[in-house]
This record gives structure tokens, sequence and C-alpha cells, in this order.
């Protein structure tokens, strides 16, 4: 059995929704910032959230579109992505998330992660370049930071990529830039998987991709957060 709710956490001036899921019990527990495709807080994110409740984490999926204008936030990541995609209101927020996430009751902060998907999982990466509360990240299909060097700073990695999708070449130039810098890593491109073959609320759904690279993350997160 899992807990959830909505929640909101400071950011600046504000007040930002989430959706927070956590197994029973006192802990501590490890913790996982769940961090959304361009579709938003939906359906599909917050079942990631309840699965890692349910394997044992405290999850909070952030919102970054709530309460705003989508198309504009949309112009602002791809901006943000071209011009600072180090340092951004979007990865200000994701901070502001976690610090919420690690002050919550049964949750361990000094072991938490992230989980990205496409322009969540651009966001993981980054972020994981300037952050290094961060234990390990798991992008699914994101695009990289530039300049890709960056990542020599980054935490442990567990990446998971469709072989049909032009995110598959990020992959690899992420895989050798990890290896280079000796960054413990697990970065896999699933033949004939599409993008967003994660959602199985959507048509690009690959059962055997989305078990296997689940399977992954769990591991290399057990191996690294709990």
């Amino acid at each position: 059995m899992t807990q959830t709710q909505t929640i909101k956490f400071p950011f600046g001036g504000e007040q930002r929704p989430a959706y927070l899921a956590r197994p029973n019990g006192d802990g501590p527990f490890p913790g996982v910032i769940v961090i959304h495709e361009i579709f938003g807080l939906n359906e599909n994110i917050k079942d990631i959230a309840e699965r890692f409740a349910t394997a044992g984490y405290v999850a909070l999926a952030v919102d970054l579109f709530a309460e705003r204008n989508r198309a504009l936030c949309m112009f602002n990541v791809l901006r943000s992505q071209l011009f600072s995609p180090l340092e951004n209101s979007g990865i200000q927020e994701l901070k502001s998330a976690l610090t919420y996430l690690g002050e919550q009751s049964g949750v361990d902060a000094a072991r938490v992660g992230t989980i990205g998907f496409c322009m969540g999982g651009g966001f993981a990466i980054a972020w994981a370049c300037t952050d290094n509360r961060l234990q390990a990240i798991a992008p699914y299909y994101g695009a990289n930071p530039r300049p890709l060097e960056a990542v020599k700073r980054s935490c442990p990695v567990v990446g998971s990529y469709p072989e049909k999708d032009f995110t598959a070449g990020a992959a690899r130039k992420l895989d050798a830039e990890l290896a280079k810098n000796n960054i413990v890593h697990d970065i896999k491109i699933y033949p004939n998987a599409k993008h967003s073959f994660f959602n199985d609320k959507g048509p690009s759904y690959n059962t055997e991709a989305a078990q296997d690279s689940w399977g992954r993350v769990l591991t290399f997160f057990g191996e690294h957060l709990a």
C-alpha cells in the first residue's frame, strides 16, 4: 500500500503544485523527483510516482507547466536548452522541489535521485551537472546539455533510449562522455523502440523496452540510493 496526495512546495514567491507518493511506514526512505515530458503531470507520470512508492521510495512528481501557459513554457524550455541549459528557471524549480522532498518526514535527504522523460530527461541530465545532492539519475530519451563536457560533474546515470529516435545519437555521445570521465553509468538503446516507449498510455508504448528499462532503473537506484 502507498499514500498519495497533491501538495505545494515553495519556489521563490510561488507555491508550486506536485504529486507526492510514499510507502507506508516511517522510513527512512530514499527519494525520487519525477520529471514529466511535454504532456505535463498526467496520469502516466502519477503512476510512475506510485510505482516508485511501491518499490520503497518517496516520489515527488513535479508539474513545471501548472498554472502557466503551456506554449510559453515550451518556448522557454527550448530557449533555455540553447542559451542557459545548466542554469534556468526549470532547474531552479527542480532544486526547490528536491529541497522540499528532503525535508519530508521519513525521507533520507542523502539518498535522492531523479527520473525524467523526454524534456524531463534533458532536465535530469543538466540538473545533475549542477547539484551534488543528486546521487543517481534516470533519463529517458532526453537531450544532452551543452556543453556535453559538463557531465563530468554528473552523478551515476542509468539512461534508456529508443533506436528509432533522434535521441539515440545523444545516448551514444552521452555514453562516451560518461566513460571518458569515469562516471558510473548504464546507457541502453532499445532496438525497434520509438520515442515515449515508456508511456503505457501512448501509441508508442513498447512493453519489452519499458519493462526492461524499469528493471534496470530499480536495480541501478537500488545500488546508488536504496
